[in-house]
C-alpha cells in the first residue's frame, strides 16, 4: 500500500474521462468514457491523482434539480486502499452539495453503507442490482390498449415532465442524453393519447444497462423492458427496487441474477423520493 501523502487533490473535469475509465473499470463497474463524461460536464467532481499524474481516487456530485444532489463515483484505486482516500473525497462532495443549498442522495452497496450511516445518511428504499446474459423469456401479456414506440428527441420534454412527477427528481438532461446516447433502447408507452411509461438505457464496458424505467403499472413496465431487451443483445443489466415482485418473478425466470444489492439514502429530506410505486428501474447508482 503506498502513502497517500504523496497525492494531490484536483477537481476533475469532462476531459479527464478517458483516464477516468481505469477506475470504475478496476473496481469492475459498468461505465464507459461517455458516461464520466456526460456527468463531470453536468456536475462536479474531485480526484486524488499521485506522482505521475495518474488518477487513483475519484467522487462527483449531480445535480437533480433544485433539491437533490447525487453522490457517485467515489472510488479507490485497490493500491491505495484503506487510508480514508474515499471517505475525504466523500465529505468534499457532502461539502459541495450542502454549500448549494440541496440534499445529498446516492446509492449505497453493502460495503459503503456502514461508511454512510454515521455521516448522516438515511435509508430511503432498497434496490438489487440484477444480471442477465441471455434474452429474456416472453413476458405476460400487454395490458389491453397500450402502445409502445421509440422515443424520438422531439418527446423527450413530454417525456422529462412525466418522469419528475414520479420521480420526484429533475433528470431531463440525463434522460436527453440517455436517449440521443442509445437512442435504439428508448421506448415511450402510450394509452389513449397519453404517455403511461417509459424506458431508457445506454451502452456499457459490460452490459447493456437498461433504466430508467417509469410506468402506471407493472405490466407497464414489463412491455417496456422487454422491448428494450429485444432491441439490444445481452448481457443486460438492470436496477431493480426491491417492491416489484412481477417483474423480479420475469427475470428470474428469465435466468438474472442478482448479485449485488444498493440501498438508497440520503443526507436530509426530499418529499416523494421514498415513493417508488412507478419507479421499476433506476438510471443506475452514479445517474439515480
Amino acid at each position: 500500500m503506498e502513502s497517500s501523502d504523496r497525492l494531490a487533490e484536483r477537481a476533475l473535469g469532462p476531459e479527464h474521462a478517458e483516464s477516468l475509465v481505469a477506475l470504475s473499470a478496476e473496481a469492475g463497474w459498468n461505465q464507459v468514457a461517455a458516461d464520466w463524461r456526460f456527468m463531470l460536464e453536468q456536475g462536479k467532481g474531485v480526484g486524488m491523482a499521485d506522482a505521475a499524474g495518474h488518477w487513483v481516487a475519484s467522487a462527483l456530485t449531480l445535480p437533480l434539480g433544485r433539491r437533490l444532489s447525487w453522490i457517485s463515483m467515489v472510488l479507490t484505486a485497490k493500491a491505495w486502499r484503506g487510508q480514508g482516500i474515499g471517505t475525504r473525497l466523500l465529505r468534499r462532495c457532502v461539502e459541495m452539495v450542502g454549500a448549494s443549498g440541496s440534499v445529498a442522495g446516492l446509492d449505497a452497496t453493502e460495503l459503503g453503507r456502514p461508511i454512510y450511516l454515521p455521516l448522516g445518511f438515511a435509508d430511503v428504499f432498497s434496490l438489487k442490482r440484477w444480471h442477465l446474459d441471455r434474452p429474456p423469456v416472453a413476458p405476460p401479456a400487454a395490458p389491453a390498449g397500450l402502445r409502445l414506440r421509440r422515443i424520438a428527441a422531439d418527446d423527450m420534454l413530454a417525456v422529462a415532465a412525466y418522469d419528475a412527477v414520479r420521480s420526484t427528481m429533475d433528470r431531463a438532461a440525463i434522460l436527453a442524453h440517455l436517449q440521443s446516447r442509445a437512442p435504439y433502447l428508448a421506448f415511450v408507452a402510450e394509452a389513449a393519447n397519453a404517455i403511461v411509461g417509459f424506458a431508457l438505457g445506454r451502452d456499457g464496458r459490460i452490459a447493456h444497462h437498461v433504466g430508467p424505467v417509469v410506468a402506471e403499472s407493472e405490466g407497464i413496465a414489463l412491455a417496456l423492458v422487454a422491448q428494450a431487451m429485444a432491441a439490444a443483445s445481452p448481457p443486460y443489466i438492470m436496477d431493480l427496487p426491491d417492491r416489484h415482485a412481477a417483474l423480479r418473478r420475469w427475470l428470474v425466470a428469465s435466468g438474472a441474477v442478482a448479485p449485488r444489492g444498493f440501498m438508497r439514502m440520503t443526507l436530509g429530506t426530499v418529499p416523494g423520493l421514498a415513493r417508488n410505486e412507478r419507479l421499476f428501474a433506476v438510471a443506475g447508482p452514479e445517474l439515480a
